[in-house]
């Protein structure tokens, strides 16, 4: 199906109902025609033996019921079409469309591109998909581009929320002396760590599977990263600011438009001073000291 750009994810999340547990975006086929512009398509699948006319209804409902809760008259519009796929090794195909992005002079590329990195960019070797995505996702890109303008070298940083690890393996490799990771899912730690790995900054990269009640056996930090549901920010902000150094700087993001005055208000509630807020799509960064 089409969606809007900046609803893109929100939309992939209303899919994964029931079976529905993989989402792809992009087009279908080097046959499709390109999305009109403002749209993406969005794919869930399904294995045929869970179809069914009943879960096709669920999922238009759900749709339904997203356009409801936002209010976005755009998303009224969505219509979701129903196509049998053809026999394919569909756990390695959607490779052949991957390709490396690029962030403010980093390369990110999968173990199997043969994209070519440009005279002096950075390059982050991640494996994609599992249980963390792409590195795509708009407030990583917009928390990438904030590391690589602000670490300086010999930092001590926090990665809250780390999922795959990927802005903390981008902090070691701009300079940072010491990068922590934590998440409460298991997998993430190990992701993390094979990441830093890989990218020959796990001396200086250590990710744990643990929660907030770490952190006061790693601080003070001089920068704190977290990327993780505007909620949890919300309820966790001054956690995060006790274990920042005074004079320290913090990237906080995750946070959908619709979320934007409460998030803002811990942040500042807890102690931070907010220099700028970044947009991209319906997603804020909020970035200061």
């Amino acid at each position: 199906m089409l969606a809007p750009r900046g609803w893109c994810e929100l939309v992939a999340e209303t899919l994964a109902i029931g079976p529905c547990t993989s989402v792809a975006f992009g087009a279908p086929s080097l046959g499709t025609e390109a999305a009109p512009d403002g749209f993406d398509f969005v794919r869930t699948f399904v294995p045929a033996s869970d179809d069914s006319a009943e879960l096709r209804t669920e999922i238009t409902a759900a749709l339904a019921r997203l356009a409801q809760a936002t209010g976005a008259g755009e998303l009224k519009r969505l219509a979701p079409q129903f196509k049998p796929l053809p026999p394919e090794d569909y756990a390695n195909s959607w490779k052949k469309s991957w390709k490396a992005f690029r962030v403010a002079g980093l390369c990110v590329i999968a173990p199997w591109s043969t994209a070519t990195p440009r005279a002096g960019e950075k390059v982050m070797r991640l494996e994609p998909g599992g249980a963390f995505g792409s590195g795509r996702h708009a407030t990583t890109r917009t928390c990438l581009r904030v590391v690589i303008e602000r670490v300086r070298g010999a930092e001590r940083v926090l990665d809250a929320g780390s999922g795959s690890g990927i802005l903390g393996v981008a902090a070691a490799m701009c300079g940072a002396r010491v990068v922590i990771g934590f998440d409460l899912d298991p997998v993430a730690a190990v992701h993390a760590n094979e990441l830093a790995r890989n990218n020959g900054v796990a001396d200086r990269c250590r990710f744990v599977t643990a929660g907030f009640e770490s952190l006061a056996e790693v601080a003070p930090f001089d920068v704190v990263i977290a990327n993780i549901n505007a909620d949890v920010i919300q309820a966790h902000a001054h956690d995060l600011r006790r274990v920042l150094a005074i004079g320290g700087w913090f990237a906080f993001s995750g946070c959908p438009v619709n979320r934007v005055p409460d998030t803002r208000r811990a942040i500042e509630s807890a102690g931070f001073a907010i220099e700028e807020e970044r947009v991209r799509g319906r997603w804020h960064t909020f970035v200061g000291r």
